[in-house]
Order: structure tokens, then sequence, then C-alpha cells
């Protein structure tokens, strides 16, 4: 027999069938309490209204994104010519064009073309000279708001940060950050569960905006290149390949999207947990190596991105499921993030993991090929901005219980209110 959970939760534990209505403040406040009452039942479990197979435990996570049997696109079988694409609706042509090209939605051959060539811009040593100008732009977004001694935080400083960044690594002027800024807030509403008809029309208008922008600024860069990775992408060549201007566009559609989405909410979702949990600031930012470890575990605790889908490529058995060619899968990265068989004390907020020795790496980045090529770039920028900040402002405080949006499976607060004394 069914089993009633919450008005917002059902659970069928014979059929591992989950009922799951997204949209409830109840669930997207907090995922972490349905995810265990549906682990109790089952590690795997079918989402009704998704339509999709949900795998939550981390070493079912970690074992099918390396599993070159799952891909982020269907590919044809061996000997058989790829399918050609199914049209997308007219209203929204624009913005599935873009994604097709993305390196995020391709398999080998064409990602590993495609990350090959922008991978070099994200090398530890490219990335690490970039620490002077996050650290500048940290103290001057406080240096804005510390006299006022209150600041909704997501606006004046997780957002500001990792978009400024952005565009200043693409070579596009940061006066421009808050028009980037809108197009990626309307382009990534596509990807949430529940989106609407007028969702849909405001992400084609940003795709076109966006697309339209980065071919006039193509063209001034091919005139007077600049030591940015507009530049580097337009002379990059691999194997003698380059990428056609509309893998360009693609490819700066995803950096700025992925590099600004996922770090924002990172940088709310820590310095929510870590003013909740009481942390002892001045140890968790004592070192280089105990900064390390705490950003490791908010990005642990409570990561900006909860669920990421590929497609069985063939027939495969995966935790005691059979799944036909075809299947698409969804990986409940937060899900597998609070699994009490890879973690001690899994749903408690541990800096010091690392330092005991407990730490295990986590899900937030993804893992296989499709491993989250910004990475290192959100890692540093969190090492910086989360420690400036309790350091500039002592004493900081929340002004009110912070809520998340209604926005799964990205997971990320509404506003951040803060005081300081």
């Amino acid at each position: 027999m069914p089993s009633r959970e919450t008005p917002w939760l059902t659970i069928d534990p014979e059929r591992r069938s989950v009922s799951i209505n997204s949209a409830d403040p109840g669930f997207y406040n907090d995922p972490y309490a349905a995810y265990e009452r549906i682990r109790a039942v089952a590690p795997a479990f079918y989402w009704e209204e998704q339509r999709v197979w949900c795998f939550l435990n981390a070493a079912d996570v970690g074992a099918i994104l390396r599993d070159r049997r799952f891909g982020r696109e269907l590919l044809p079988p061996p000997g058989e010519p790829a399918p050609a694409p199914r049209p997308a609706a007219a209203h929204v042509k624009a913005f599935h064009e873009v994604n097709r090209d993305s390196m995020l939605e391709r398999e080998p051959p064409v990602h590993t073309r495609l990350r090959t060539l922008v991978n070099r811009a994200f090398v530890a040593r490219n990335i690490e000279r970039l620490r002077p100008r996050i650290s500048a732009l940290a103290h001057e977004l406080i240096d804005r708001m510390e006299p006022s001694h209150e600041a909704e935080l997501i606006a004046a400083y997780a957002a500001p940060i990792p978009v400024v960044v952005i565009a200043e690594l693409l070579g596009v002027p940061a006066d421009m950050s808050p028009r980037l800024l809108d197009w990626s807030h309307r382009m990534v509403a596509m990807f949430q569960l529940g989106r609407t008809r007028d969702m849909e029309d405001s992400a084609e208008a940003a795709t076109r905006e966006f697309s339209g922008f980065l071919r006039g600024y193509f063209a001034e860069r091919r005139k007077r290149p600049a030591d940015d990775l507009i530049s580097h992408l337009l002379a990059a060549e691999a194997s003698g390949e380059s990428l056609s201007e509309d893998e360009m566009i693609a490819t700066c559609i995803l950096l700025l999207n992925a590099g600004h989405e996922g770090t924002v909410h990172s940088i709310g979702n820590a310095v929510k947990t870590l003013i909740e949990e009481k942390t002892n600031l001045r140890a968790a930012f004592a070192t280089e190596a105990a900064t390390e470890g705490t950003v490791e575990e908010c990005l642990r605790f409570d990561p900006p991105l909860h669920m990421f889908s590929r497609y069985a490529q063939e027939d495969v058995d995966v935790a005691g499921l059979k799944l036909v060619r075809g299947t698409e899968v969804a990986l409940l990265y937060g899900a597998a993030n609070r699994d009490p068989a890879r973690y001690s004390r899994a749903h408690v907020f541990d800096p010091t993991r690392a330092v005991q020795g407990s730490a295990s790496a986590h899900a937030s980045f993804g893992g296989g090929i499709h491993f989250c090529l910004g990475a290192p770039l959100a890692r540093l920028e969190l090492q910086i901005a989360l420690p400036v900040l309790f350091e500039r402002l002592p004493g900081i405080f929340l002004r009110e219980r912070p809520r998340y949006r209604d926005t799964y499976h990205f997971h990320g607060l509404e506003a951040l209110n803060v005081s300081w004394p």
C-alpha cells in the first residue's frame, strides 16, 4: 500500500514510486528530509511527476557519473547514423539550438574537442592569477555596504562576484555585468521544474539578445585580440580543429550560466549555514587548509545543484534496476552529499571533516567527463569571498530566517538579509 508521508510526498514502497510536489515550500526549503524518507525505502525511485528514475546514494551517483554506458545525449548504436534532432517548439527554437551546441549536452568525440579547447583557460595556474582581482572585488563590495550595517547579501555580494569575474574572464566589459546577470537569470530558468510559458518566452529572448551581442563582440575581437578567453577561443586549435561560431556562443553562454548561477548560491547557502550553525569562524578560516576544508564542507552540506540527468546508452542493470536503452535517469547530488553510508554524521555540518580525515569527495561538481569545468574557479571564489566577508563584518547575523527559492533543482535563497554591529 502507498505510504502517505506528507501532503506533498507520497511513497509507494512496493513499486519504488514516489510523488513529490516540488513546488511545495515543505520540499524546496528542506529537500534533505524528503531524501532521507525515500532513502529508507529504496536507494533508487521513480519520480512520478518528472517521469524519471532517481538515484540517491553516493555510491550509485558516483558510479553512474563515471559509467560510459550513460551520457548526456543518447548516441546512436555503433554503426548507425545519428538521428536528426527533434525540432524544438518555435517559441524556444534559439534556446534549444544553442543548448544543443553546448559541451555539457554532448558526448565524445564532440565533447572532447570542445572541452579540450576551453579547458586551457581553467588550468590551475590561470585560475590562481585571478586571486588578487577576486579579493579586491570582495573588499570593494563590502566597502559599499559596510556603512549601512545591513544588506541583502545575495544582491549586494554573492551575485556580483561571479558575474564580474566571468565577464572579465571572457573579456566582456565589467560594466555589462547587470545585463549579463539578467540574461543568465532568464536563460537558467529554463532548467527548473515547473517553468511557465512566460519564462520560456523570456529565456528565448535572452538567448537571442546575448547571442546577438556575442556575434558582434566576436567580430571586434577578431580585429583587436586581447588576453581574454574569447580571443583565445577564436585563435584556439586542437588537432587541427577549432570552434564554430555557434559553438563559441554556446560555450560563452554555458560559462556565464554555470559559472554564475552555481557560485552565487554556493556563497549564499554557505553564509547561511556558517551563521546558523554558529560556526567557529576564526577556526574555520584560520589557515589555507582550514579554509579549503570549510569550503568543501559548505559545498557538501548545502549544494546549489541538486539534480542532473543522464541517458542509458544501452540496456543496463544498476542498483537493482533493469534500465532499457534511452531511459533517462536523474542523479540527486544533494541526497548523495548527505548519504550516511558515505559520511559519518551526514546531516551535521562539520568544517573540520578534512582535518579529522573523515572528509570524502562530494558530488556537487558532478564527475566523469562532465565534471564541472569551472570547479577550480568556484572554489577559489568561495575561498576568498567567505573569509573576507566574516573578517570585514564581524558579528554579522541573520535578520530573518532565509527561505529558499521555488527553483528545484537549483537550490538557492530568495534573499539573505543580514546586519552587523
